[in-house]
């Protein structure tokens, strides 16, 4: 009766996703924490996501994540627990559960510290750190054990994490804080600059899931967007189509192309061939903007494949690892960061 004892969490500056071994992922909530002005939680999840911009003065919706890393730990650690207890209910208090969290792979020992401590205040019986590139490369069904070269770009809420891997390690990588929360925060932007419009984080959001594109539709798309007026302070709702919108991304898709040209520099020229072969795979909910994978393909002159269900891979890895811990550990591909003393 191992159900609920090993748990693999994708702790994401957008979402948290919780993987039981034995049933898979479990749990799909946003990483976002209702707290009132003592800080008492109010909601977890979807349910204070529906909050944020609409709390009056005594309530605040907060994000504890940013850009992949802890930024308020005790609302972390609350979140955390939440998830983990309604997960697993009532065997929390009898089996201390054992826990890998995935990390973006430019973290600093700090941060690196405060996602263990996390872990270990809210009763794992053993914590495990994994890349966030290795767990994204295991849950796209790639076999990083094996002498051959492979690459890839898991494009997260608060990070993109670039990653060359070989024989079970990170060979060359980088991090940046260019992700899916600064595809919002140019929509933010260009709302504001272009159409003189006042837009809210979830409108933003909603718009690059619909309508957000790299690479112009041959047919147009369009959607409403409401938000308020800057010049009249009033409420105004607009038309706003895909391929004008699409300008908004030239910034960040930049920052992540260049990112992608410094570590394949860097790659040694074996593995390079490798992925000359193989191509990049892409990971992460930001890898869906339309037209991404082919104008990544443009710039890099490599094959690029979205991977299946690119949102969950970073989970499925994680969880496949904590699946087979022992093999992992023998590989050297993570390492047992804490156990509590009997």
């Amino acid at each position: 009766m191992a159900f609920g004892l090993d748990i693999g969490i994708d702790l994401g500056t957008a979402s948290v996703l919780l993987y039981v071994k034995g049933k898979g992922i479990v749990l799909r909530e946003p990483s976002v924490v209702a707290l009132d002005d003592e800080g008492n939680i109010l909601a977890v999840g979807e349910e204070a996501r529906r909050m944020m911009g609409r709390t009056p003065g005594n309530i605040t919706a907060v994000r504890p994540l940013k850009d992949g890393v802890i930024s308020d730990y005790e609302t972390t650690e609350k979140m955390l627990r939440y998830f983990i207890t309604k997960v697993c209910g009532r065997r929390m208090v009898f089996f201390k559960p054992r826990v890998m969290i995935c990390v973006p792979s430019g973290i600093t020992e700090v941060e690196r510290m405060a996602v263990k401590d996390a872990a270990d205040n809210i009763g794992a019986k053993e914590v495990y750190i994994i890349e966030e590139p290795i767990a994204a490369a295991i849950g796209a069904g790639l076999d990083i054990s094996k002498p051959y070269g492979s690459m890839v770009v898991d494009i997260g809420g608060g990070t993109t994490d670039i990653a060359v891997m070989s024989l079970g390690g990170i060979v060359t990588s980088r991090s940046i804080k260019v992700a899916g929360d600064k595809f919002d925060e140019t929509i933010i932007r260009y709302m504001r600059k272009k159409h003189s419009m006042l837009i809210g984080e979830r409108m933003a959001e909603e718009m690059k899931m619909r309508i957000g594109t790299v690479y112009p539709y041959e047919e147009d798309i369009t959607m409403n967007v409401r938000g308020r007026n800057l010049v009249l302070g009033l409420p105004r709702t607009l038309e706003i189509s895909a391929n004008d919108l699409m300008e908004c991304f030239d910034e960040p898709v930049a920052n992540i192309s260049d990112a992608i040209r410094y570590v394949l520099e860097r790659t040694p020229p074996e593995l390079a061939a490798d992925i000359s072969d193989r191509g990049v795979i892409l990971t992460g909910g930001g890898s869906l903007i339309n037209g991404l994978d082919r104008l990544v393909a443009e710039r890099t002159g490599l094959d690029v494949i979205v991977a299946d269900d690119a949102i969950s891979c970073v989970a499925l890895g994680t969880g496949e690892a904590i699946n087979d811990i022992d093999k992992i550990i023998k590989a050297k591909i993570v390492k047992l960061e804490h156990k509590k003393r009997k």
